[in-house]
């Protein structure tokens, strides 16, 4: 028999050790802008109020990244010590900066170095100067980030893998795995191991394929490190929760993942509640065994589950994740689900749309917004859920700005970004349709164009 040691990190941010053994930890971002110093305080408030345990706050400048020190003072000033990240896009610059000030840093291996230059291929002497050019700026943040006892989250969208990892490895789970792995190869080159990692999409089964791949790597290279879950631009309402207790839920009781964030197109305080429930259930630092309660009819392909005794989101969620799981064992296209004896048809519709089995009307990509989206994209969300949500089977992407927008959407028939303050981009898959429309007018449009592509139905009655 081959004994296999196995390198357990355990990162520190802030006053939090995350990794191994601890508490799987909750976590949010605000919504507001950085640099409103007193708004994003009482956010952070709220939240930490709520039972959040890391708060990450949006770094599009320099401005932004000074704003940090400003606020975590105002908090220490209110006796509040929960630790703050700082989310860098485009960059490299700003996040040194931000290190000084932030408990943890989260860069995106899809744009932190490599810019989107519309190329389908790469030389090898192309491959190699991106790569050391990643080096040479990780290097610089690593030392940054130990002189200051920053840790730093390598966090991966599914929407914004670089071209250059898009070459090799296509818009798929492996090409997520890569580009982290390529992160965290440079980053134990130099020695720094204050690291948490994250695989994040929004289709429910990239993630949780992509995490699974980044669990089993990690022990076939004999080390570990602490593990973020989240969904990607779930949306709102029922069905964003849906798709985040099968995405985060499902690996969590496979002991997968050690913080969470669940995230929602609403107040970011709504986001807590929920992430809390699913840590109390799943997070037992041991795989849980499979949900017993189930049937399987004649055609081995519907699955009928059955529970009692359960209140509405307590049902959501045991469905969700106990579906998602069981769906890794078995291709089962069709759900019926039951409590105390009553068929919930919709809830049944809603996970197979969530795990993108079968749809039953529209399906909508939304991020949560946070300090880069400059209209109320709450608002605008349920706008237009309430005049397209009945057209069965188009996807639309509501974003707040073009970070992952333009990559998240990719699959979508339709896409309302973000262009500036108070004014919306509208799209037709990849095409640019409509620049720069007030945000008033932005849905109105969205329909419009809707309708001359021919996808408009009328509302059933």
């Amino acid at each position: 028999m081959v004994l296999i040691l196995i390198e357990k990190h355990k990162t520190r941010i802030g006053n939090i050790i995350v990794g191994d053994d601890n508490d799987v930890i909750v976590q949010s971002m605000t919504n507001t802008d950085t640099g409103n110093i007193n708004a994003s305080v009482e956010q952070i408030v709220e939240l930490a109020g709520a039972g959040c345990q890391i708060v990450r706050l949006t770094c599009k400048n320099i401005k932004d990244a000074q704003s940090l020190k400003e606020i975590k003072k105002s908090l220490s000033e209110k006796g509040i010590g929960i630790p703050l990240a700082a989310d860098i896009h485009f960059m490299p610059k700003i996040a040194e900066h931000a290190a000084l000030y932030a408990d943890k840093i989260r860069i995106n291996p899809g744009n932190y170095i490599d810019k989107r230059k519309s190329k389908s291929s790469f030389s090898d002497d192309e491959i190699q100067s991106q790569k050391n050019n990643v080096k040479q700026s990780l290097t610089s943040l690593a030392e940054i980030c130990k002189r200051n006892s920053t840790s730093i989250r390598i966090g991966v969208n599914h929407g914004s893998l670089s071209e250059r990892m898009m070459f090799a490895y296509g818009n798929t789970a492996k090409g997520m795995l890569e580009s982290a792995l390529e992160f965290i190869e440079i980053f134990r080159e130099l020695n720094f191991h204050d690291l948490v990692i994250s695989l994040k999409a929004s289709h429910v089964p990239i993630m949780i394929e992509a995490n699974r791949l980044m669990y089993n790597e990690f022990r076939n290279r004999g080390f570990v490190y602490p593990i973020h879950l989240g969904i990607t631009e779930a949306g709102s309402g029922m069905e964003a929760r849906v798709k985040s207790a099968a995405g985060i839920g499902s690996l969590l009781a496979e002991n997968i993942g050690d913080t969470i964030r669940v995230s929602l197109t609403e107040d970011p305080v709504e986001e807590i509640p929920f992430a809390k429930k699913l840590t109390a259930r799943y997070a037992k630092r041991k795989i849980l065994p499979m949900p017993h309660s189930t049937e399987n009819l004649t055609d081995d392909l519907e699955l009928v589950l059955n529970y009692n005794n359960l209140n509405e989101e307590d049902l959501l969620i045991s469905t969700s994740v106990d579906f998602a799981r069981l769906c890794n064992i078995k291709a089962y296209k069709r759900l019926k689900i039951f409590h105390n004896g009553k068929e919930q048809g919709e809830l049944a519709d809603i996970i197979l749309q969530a795990l993108g089995i079968k749809y039953s009307k529209a399906e909508f990509i939304a991020c949560p917004s946070c300090g880069r989206t400059q209209f109320d994209i709450i608002e605008e969300l349920k706008k237009v859920k309430e005049k397209t949500s009945h057209l069965k089977g188009l996807k639309i992407a509501v974003m707040g700005c073009i970070v992952n927008g333009l990559g998240e959407m990719a699959g979508a028939d339709f896409g309302y970004v973000g262009a500036g303050k108070g004014k919306v981009d509208i799209y037709k898959q990849k095409l640019l349709i409509a620049k720069n429309i007030d945000a008033e007018d932005a849905v109105d449009e969205l329909v419009k164009l809707i309708g001359q592509s021919g996808q408009i139905q009328e509302k059933e009655n």
